[in-house]
């Protein structure tokens, strides 16, 4: 078994960070609540260097906040899209991005649940045990406009369909009960800063080493 899927695909190899972050800008993240991340997303409809580029300030604000997945509206875009660096439980690293990204849906009767913790890098701070599909598949195009299908299991599975939600205007704290909810948001409030604190270390990180990113 390959240790690396890139768009799908198995390689030898890989960086440890994508390229496409490398010349990225960090953007801020949106927070629950804002109203771009509880709304549908507007499909892409032009493919080229705009939507590159925007790809590459995503992967390196992704990893700037250290997460395993973003969607464009947790950066104040409201496009259907989203990229991900994240493992499988297996190990297997799945790194990528996905355009107007579908998720199948799984029939009832072959679909095993998961509970598993999950957080989210616009409920900074909270980290809660959400119900998921064991396997997703998602549709979609990559930047160039060709079709893509990625499929994962295991957690990079849950990573699939929480940002396909994002794009579909919903955040994770939708998917909690009232109580879980209210739980959520208080781990929000006492640890938000301590999150955003550790973002804002490591651009200052970032900006000493290469000196070309901005917050």
């Amino acid at each position: 078994m390959p240790s690396v899927f890139v768009q799908g695909r198995p390689t030898d190899s890989y960086p440890r960070l994508a390229p496409e972050a490398r010349g990225g800008q960090v953007r801020r993240i949106t927070e629950t609540g804002e109203e771009v991340l509880h709304k549908p997303c507007r499909d892409v409809t032009e493919f080229g260097p705009d939507l590159a580029a925007l790809i590459g300030d995503m992967f390196l604000t992704m990893y700037i906040a250290d997460g395993a997945g973003l969607a464009a509206n947790q950066v104040d875009v409201d496009l259907r899209l989203f990229v991900y660096d994240c493992p499988d439980d297996d190990g297997v690293r799945h790194v990528g991005h996905i355009v107007n990204p579908v998720l199948e849906q799984v029939d009832p009767a072959g679909r095993r649940l998961l509970d598993d913790s999950e957080g989210c890098l616009s409920v900074p701070g909270a980290v809660m045990e959400v119900p998921r599909p064991d396997r997703a598949v998602v549709h979609g195009f990559d930047k160039d406009g060709e079709p893509l299908v990625i499929e994962g299991t295991g957690y990079f599975a849950r990573c699939l369909a929480h940002e396909t939600d994002h794009v579909n205007g919903h955040v994770y704290l939708d998917r909690l009960s009232k109580r879980d909810r209210k739980e959520a948001l208080r781990q929000v409030a006492d640890r938000r800063d301590e999150v955003l604190a550790r973002r804002a270390a490591n651009i200052e990180a970032l900006n000493g080493g290469q000196g070309t990113v901005s917050a």
